[in-house]
């Protein structure tokens, strides 16, 4: 080995430096190569990434559109309320914060996590609702302790306000959190988890114009989630202004007029078809939905015997009874089958058959008109013309009058009635016709069945000569802007063509219906106003005292679901007619006594009446 030959040792330390030296050279190199990647290729991507983590947007949700009545009243507004929200990407123990939460709200911390569950199809960045419309002081004391709640904002939301409470609650509906079900349909008109929607009645139906524009809020956050200050802001955009046909003072007066009895009213203007009124009782309070109806309430309501989710109006089917004379009456003058001065004899029943049909009035009418038939509601007199008549000319007037169809108004379970004829009953039963159900057909029993708004329609093409217009309820819908978006005019749907002498023998009838002291519905008298109407009873079952050999009994004998249903239609003035008026009273027992009095009020109210009193003398029931 020379002297001067590096030692074995010495020679390998100097390459695993050499090694060492490359290697480290080499992260070197691949540290700023990493470096000029980040800051240099993906700098933009990566800031935009680092603003983000201390950016959060809030979106801002928009008030719905409000609800005006004909004269520019108020029927449904928004006003802001406190949400109490959960930013979810910022709670790290979600139990503990639902605990405290609970305590502080006073609420069932099982409450908190079934909301915390239900609205987990809510996007990321939106905060969670936990409680909705809070009280101020509430407000305060969670805004004090912050600290102790990460994630936890305070939202001033707009929320549904119905400044009137009850009042036509089934015809402007509520609304309520958007579905999963309703969110797999609607993602694309831009919906998202967590948005208020319209669930039934005008703020289902008219959604489209009602919902806004939701707005943003893009605010800037600590480490902790807490709002440090605000960057940019984008407002949102009110939804638009809806005006309908409703006389607000006119539909409160007609629920007042009601008390705790259940039923419907109607109001057309018969000039036009407007609806200036639509009542079903008994209610119930919409704002219970806007403010997060809870499962207990909800049951409440849907196990209620008297159904006050119903909007009896157009989906409560009702035997018209008596009122339904006013068809029969006009198709037998039609057909020819009757004149106005037949006189025929009523002794209290008529035998078809094997079976005798009975007047309301046991001891009869004796010789009876068409004036006396409908001003009495003589029964026997009707059950002879229908005979005459058949069923299918009886059905074909009526149908001319509006019955036996719907009027696609903007509502939930709007009913078309029925009006049976011989091909409906083989049809349905595969049986014949029968003439003992031709008189009852005639006089409203039986298989026939009507809405209070198709007698309304009924009773308003017979005040003004026969013109059937569209029942309307949307009169004109505005933007924030003041700018028309759509304007309703009337529309007729056909013209029904009486003969002038008939019409105006019925006519002459019906105003003496309430007019003359023998009428059935006097009740309805107005002073200075001369009205028209027609009384009417609906069997809702046969009680014995009906059959022969039985004591009839009185009224507060019978139970209560076993009375007659009370109805009453109205026009006024009678010789050139403004306001058509449909009442029925479920369970009232008489048109005269229970209906006719309602029927007076909304017609006093209408009229600028203040204080109509009520015809004190004796008269006949029915």
């Amino acid at each position: 080995m020379p002297l001067n030959a590096p030692a074995p040792d010495d020679a390998c330390r100097k390459r695993r430096f050499e090694l060492l030296l490359f290697a480290a050279a080499l992260l070197f190199v691949l540290l700023a190569l990493r470096l000029w990647y980040l800051q240099i290729i993906s700098g933009d991507r990566y800031d935009l990434l680092a603003r983000k983590n201390r950016t959060r947007s809030i979106p801002i949700a928009a008030p719905r559109g409000t609800l005006y009545d004909r004269n520019g009243a108020i029927l449904v507004d928004s006003r802001p309320a406190f949400n109490v929200s959960v930013l979810r990407q910022e709670v790290e123990d979600l139990d503990a914060l639902l605990t405290s939460l609970a305590q502080r709200l006073d609420l069932p911390v099982e409450q908190l996590q079934q909301t915390w569950q239900s609205r987990r199809f809510y996007p990321r960045y939106r905060p969670i609702p936990l409680a909705e419309d809070i009280d101020r002081t509430l407000v305060e004391e969670l805004a004090e302790n912050a600290l102790q709640l990460p994630g936890l904002i305070i939202e001033v939301q707009p929320t549904r306000e119905y400044p009137h409470g009850e009042l036509a609650a089934q015809l402007f509906g509520h609304i309520g959190a958007i579905s999963e079900k309703e969110l797999r349909t609607l993602t694309a008109q831009g919906y998202r988890g967590g948005d208020q929607i319209g669930k039934s009645g005008l703020e289902r139906h008219l959604e489209a114009y009602l919902r806004g524009q939701e707005g943003e809020r893009l605010i800037e956050v600590d480490v902790q989630g807490r709002e440090l200050r605000q960057r940019t802001q984008r407002p949102a955009q009110p939804g638009n202004q809806v005006i309908l046909t409703l006389d607000l003072n006119l539909q409160r007066r007609a629920e007042q007029a009601f008390g705790d009895q259940a039923g419907a009213a109607v109001a057309l203007d018969v000039r036009t078809g407007e609806i200036l009124a639509m009542v079903s009782r008994p209610a119930y309070d919409p704002a219970l939905f806007a403010r997060g109806i809870g499962q207990k309430a909800w049951q409440q309501l849907l196990d209620d015997p008297d159904h006050p989710l119903q909007n009896r109006a157009i989906s409560g089917q009702y035997p018209p009874g008596s009122t339904f004379k006013i068809v029969t009456a006009l198709a037998a003058l039609h057909e020819g089958v009757t004149r106005p001065d037949e006189l025929i004899q009523c002794d209290g029943r008529l035998r078809i058959g094997e079976r005798d049909f009975r007047c309301w009035k046991r001891t009869g009418h004796g010789p009876t008109n068409l004036m006396k038939a409908l001003r009495e509601s003589c029964d026997v007199w009707f059950y002879d013309i229908s005979l005459r008549l058949g069923i299918d000319r009886i059905a074909k007037m009526a149908r001319h009058l509006g019955l036996d169809q719907s009027y696609g108004l903007p509502l939930d379970n709007e009913r078309s009635g029925l009006i049976p004829d011989r091909d409906w009953k083989r049809g349905r039963f595969g049986s014949s016709w029968y003439p003992g159900e031709t008189a009852i057909a005639g006089i409203g029993q039986g298989y026939v069945l009507a809405t209070p708004l198709q007698l309304a329609v009924m009773t308003a093409t017979v005040a003004n000569g026969g013109t059937f217009y569209q029942p309307q309820l949307l009169r004109q819908v505005r933007d924030h802007q003041g700018r028309i978006l759509l304007q309703e005019q009337p529309r007729v749907r056909h013209q029904v063509r009486f003969t002038g002498q008939h019409l105006q023998a019925v006519r002459q009838a019906l105003e003496a219906v309430v007019g003359d002291p023998r009428g059935t519905g006097k009740a309805c008298r107005l002073p200075g106003i001369a009205v028209a109407g027609k009384t009417g009873t609906a069997q809702v079952v046969r009680l014995k005292d009906d059959l022969p050999g039985h004591k009839k009994l009185a009224d507060d004998e019978i139970a209560y679901r076993l009375r007659d249903h009370a109805l009453f239609v109205a026009y006024a003035p009678a010789e050139d007619a403004e306001i058509a008026v449909a009442v029925i009273v479920e369970h009232g027992q008489h048109g005269s006594s229970a209906a006719a009095p309602i029927a007076r009020e909304i017609l006093a109210e209408y009229f600028g009446i203040a204080d109509p009193q009520p015809d004190s003398t004796a008269g006949q029931e029915e």
